[in-house]
């Protein structure tokens, strides 16, 4: 760099850093962060994956904890459905000779695990900044192993709930580290795909919770249900040697003051070259004092405080809307499958391939989030959702028979399909990018705890709405969802900011100019402002 454009720039800090006295005595960290923060900005996907493989792995894993809340909520969804766990647990329908689960019970039975999530992802928060993202994860895996005894053993509905309760405790940990982690050690490229495998997690086990589901749902006698039970514990123990093994967040590792660990991190996450891996340190730290000298130690109550505040109803309506825009079609689809008609044989099959192609609409969410914006495809894939559930009530308003029948399976597949590749898995990456760095394992716990305050009264809403001892709606429910999705989609167009390419300096200079949501995309913001 020549000296003209090093006084250039000098005398550009001087102006809009006058606050930050230490950053610009340090002109040795600063050329470094220059450098790594323009490397960030210039490499590409693809580039960043082959020169990160490990980031991307270890992202995946922490990410692949949420398999087993997926598995547990879909896993709760299909038991409502199964003939033998409604013969045990099932009481008669008036004017017909089969048993259903009473309405309080399936919402009993969906509600329990996200009342202990809600206090596990409080609980997350201060542990993870007192001992990291790694033993925070370990520590649930290890109560998530203990605590699937609880339900594998329980003979009665109650002590099901209870289980289940005590089972979304650990869930709650790793919701709320699994996205802050993920955007913390993969390259700025990257943060978009990586995130989003949080959704294809969901996606993962669903499908494993459809075959065991359909393969024991001709058993008649209780393996029908425990065996899917028992196979949770499949995923925490190779799950906790693989945490065990992986390198903490060089981020946490900064705000703990511990920069040689910090240094070994980012080496182990793809910066093996020693100057390029000085240069991401000094990014980070600069950052990090950056934020430092705003605010001493995180509490939740800075999650209200100043542009914070702005930060955090961001990311709390992100997660809530995640149950406003046909979700809960999707988390009970075998079950919404027969209220559509189907038989269910038939519903069972359904929700596999329902399932599969999740998990294709998640890999189409990679391209989808490398081409376009996070507020673009948020507010696309909530058009489109709105429109398919205005279509689904339509459908199941008029007279009924197969044809209509299967055009409802069909739209609610759809639907499902939509919300997995678009809203679903950006979601997870505007929550990941929009809180502050030192408060974002606090601000990571308390958006998904807005997502249980939303989701639980939802949950008993859609069961009332699809059960037959409910109001037994079908497919009329798409009306509701289809309602609670415009309202979403008019919050996101003119509150959501968009985040793509952005560092994490650069994010926290826009929300402290209190730049407005919708011009987010065209302010620029020089390499070297830290105010």
């Amino acid at each position: 760099m020549s000296s003209d454009s090093e006084k250039a720039k000098d005398e550009l800090q001087n102006e809009v850093d006058v606050h930050h006295v230490e950053l610009k005595g340090n002109s040795e960290l600063m050329r470094e962060a220059f450098d790594a923060e323009n490397r960030e900005h210039e490499m590409g996907v693809w580039e960043a994956a082959k020169l990160h493989p490990w980031a991307c792995f270890w992202a995946f894993i922490m990410c692949f904890t949420i398999v087993m809340e997926s598995f547990d909520m879909f896993l709760n969804g299909n038991f409502v459905a199964l003939d033998a766990f409604k013969e045990q647990y099932g009481v008669v329908v008036a004017g017909s000779i089969h048993k259903a689960i009473p309405t309080r019970w399936q919402s009993a039975l969906f509600q329990a695990g996200q009342c202990g999530a809600f206090v596990g992802v409080f609980l997350a928060g201060p542990i993870t900044n007192r001992i990291g993202y790694r033993w925070t994860t370990i520590i649930g895996l290890i109560l998530m192993n203990a605590t699937i005894f609880v339900s594998f053993f329980a003979n009665s509905l109650a002590l099901l709930t209870v289980g289940q309760a005590l089972e979304g405790v650990p869930w709650g940990f790793f919701i709320a580290n699994a996205p802050a982690y993920a955007s913390e050690v993969v390259p700025l490229a990257l943060r978009g795909a990586c995130t989003a495998t949080l959704q294809m997690s969901w996606s993962i086990g669903s499908i494993i919770v459809a075959g065991a589901t359909y393969a024991y749902n001709k058993r008649d006698d209780e393996w029908a249900w425990r065996a899917p039970l028992a196979l949770q514990w499949l995923f925490p123990t190779p799950l906790l040697i693989l945490i065990f093994l992986a390198p903490e967040s060089p981020w946490w590792l900064i705000r703990r003051g511990r920069r040689d660990d910090a240094l070994r991190s980012i080496k182990r996450l793809g910066k093996e070259n020693s100057d390029e891996a000085h240069q991401a340190l000094a990014m980070i730290e600069r950052t990090v004092k950056i934020e430092q000298e705003q605010g001493g130690s995180p509490t939740l109550l800075d999650l209200f405080k100043g542009t914070d505040l702005r930060r955090t109803t961001i990311t709390c309506l992100m997660y809530a809307s995640q149950n406003f825009a046909g979700n809960l079609i999707a988390n009970q689809a075998t079950f919404f499958f027969e209220q559509a008609g189907m038989s269910s044989e038939r519903a069972f099959q359904l929700n596999l391939v329902n399932s599969c192609l999740q998990l294709v609409a998640n890999a189409v969410s990679w391209v989808l989030s490398a081409w376009f914006g996070r507020r673009t495809i948020y507010l696309w894939g909530t058009a489109t959702n709105i429109t398919l559930l205005m279509i689904l009530g339509v459908v199941a308003s008029i007279e009924q028979n197969v044809s209509t029948n299967y055009a409802q399976a069909s739209l609610g597949i759809l639907i499902s399909f939509v919300f997995a590749g678009t809203l679903g898995p950006t979601s997870y990456t505007i929550i990941s990018e929009t809180s502050s760095v030192r408060l974002r394992a606090l601000s990571t716990g308390v958006g998904r705890a807005a997502y249980y305050v939303a989701e639980i009264p939802m949950i008993y809403l859609a069961s009332q709405m699809l059960n037959t001892t409910g109001w037994n709606l079908a497919g009329k429910c798409g009306y509701v969802w289809g309602g609670t999705a415009c309202v979403c989609w008019i919050m996101a167009y003119f509150f959501l900011p968009e985040l793509k390419h952005r560092t994490y300096r650069e994010t926290d200079i826009l929300f402290n100019r209190k730049v407005p949501a919708r011009k987010f995309k065209s302010t620029v913001i020089g390499v070297d402002e830290n105010e």
